[in-house]
């Protein structure tokens, strides 16, 4: 399973960091094969393909979805509202839309090294936004909003190294992060 993320890195051919801090390694799947699975070492010796406009567009989409962990439909929703919302660049909606997503958020709060697995912290309802249980992590978190760890599960073996990853940790501008409490508000809307 942790083997397929580091083959979607590989075959987008950059670094899109789906393992956490594997990723700064110099053990990433990606710095000792830079070329796509499926080749072998004689092949990927051969010129890169041209691609097209389109499969330079498929492949930005396909960036999106493996870097936030979403699925075609989900992608598609989000990019509908950010079409229906006239006030301002469609990528900068969707960029914010992104970001503020419940599981993106703890990520960024640096409660975790990645990702798929704050999605995984949220969903077993580890997490408290405004005082209330969530475990929804596509749950859309406005400013104001705070997010912390449930105190039942603050001895639990995910959170048992948070503390020394909290100190070195530096959060996005629009987060404001209590290390003592382990709680983080959010100040205002992402921006690009």
């Amino acid at each position: 399973m942790l083997e397929n993320k580091c083959k979607k890195c590989r075959r987008i051919g950059e670094k899109l960091f789906l393992r956490g801090d594997k990723c700064f390694t110099p053990k990433c799947p990606l710095s000792r094969k830079p070329y796509a699975p499926g080749m072998s070492k004689k092949t990927k010796s051969r010129r890169p393909k041209n691609r097209s406009e389109y499969g330079l567009q498929l492949m930005e989409k396909q960036k999106i979805k493996l870097t936030y962990g979403i699925r075609e439909r989900q992608f598609s929703n989000y990019l509908k509202g950010a079409n229906k919302k006239s006030k301002g660049d469609t990528e900068a909606l969707l960029f914010e839309a992104l970001e503020s997503r419940l599981d993106n958020v703890v990520f960024r709060l640096g409660f975790c090294n990645s990702r798929s697995s704050a999605r995984q912290i949220v969903s077993h309802g580890h997490i408290m936004v405004n005082g209330r249980k969530v475990n929804v992590p596509s749950c859309k978190i406005k400013s104001g909003d705070k997010i912390c760890i449930r105190p039942q599960s603050a001895e639990k073996a995910i959170f048992k190294d948070i503390d020394i990853k909290i100190k070195k940790y530096n959060p996005p501008a629009w987060i404001k992060l209590d290390k003592a409490k382990k709680e983080g508000e959010i100040i205002s809307q992402p921006s690009i």
